[in-house]
């Protein structure tokens, strides 16, 4: 457990991590520009989910990097990362099943926000997480699944408009899930390792 915790915070691999998850992140905001150009401005910051979640994750390696803490930074990437991450795998399976099949780019999402999640939770024991910034990354997230499901400005998945009524309780729930994960972290914080 050591010799991975070592590896982790390996400033080789805080580099090439902070260098994948900015290119993901400019992409990101890239795969949204169909919707953003529709988009009214009031909900422009809640669009673009999943590059919003790893832009928070660059604040965390940044100040990694430099060998600090950004417990707010902490606090977002992780839920948001957590959730995006595991939502976007299964909206894409989902696609598969629906309509039978996935573009490329559905498999590089899966494997792509299959790492956002799985990195959120690696780097946990690094994090200096309170409940106050839990809380605050919680209010983001709710308040983001209501512009996604009431004033109905979720990411499109061809295909899935049918059940947009299920994914959004899906979503929900899938809220809970990592806001819950994040007050998990905050309340073991006195056993969370500290940067050096």
């Amino acid at each position: 457990m050591n010799l991975l915790l070592t590896f982790l915070m390996d400033r080789r691999i805080l580099r090439i991590l902070l260098m994948a998850n900015t290119i993901g992140t400019i992409y990101g905001y890239y795969w949204y520009k169909g919707q953003l150009e529709v988009t009214p401005w009031l909900f422009i910051p809640f669009v673009p989910d999943s590059p919003t979640a790893s832009l928070f994750f660059v604040f965390v390696l940044l100040a990694f990097i430099k060998n600090k803490n950004c417990p707010i930074s902490e606090a977002f990437a992780f839920v948001t990362l957590v959730k995006y991450g595991i939502w976007a795998v299964v909206m894409n399976i989902l696609t598969l099943n629906v309509t039978g099949a996935l573009p490329w780019q559905g498999y590089m999402l899966i494997a792509s926000h299959g790492a956002m999640a799985l990195q959120a939770v690696l780097y946990a024991p690094f994090y200096q997480l309170r409940v106050r910034h839990v809380l605050a990354a919680a209010v983001w997230t709710f308040h983001n699944d209501v512009i996604d499901y009431v004033f109905m400005q979720y990411p499109k998945y061809p295909g899935l408009e049918l059940y947009v009524r299920e994914i959004g309780y899906f979503t929900f729930w899938l809220s809970v899930f990592s806001v819950g994960m994040a007050y998990f972290a905050a309340r073991r914080n006195r056993e969370t390792i500290h940067i050096q």
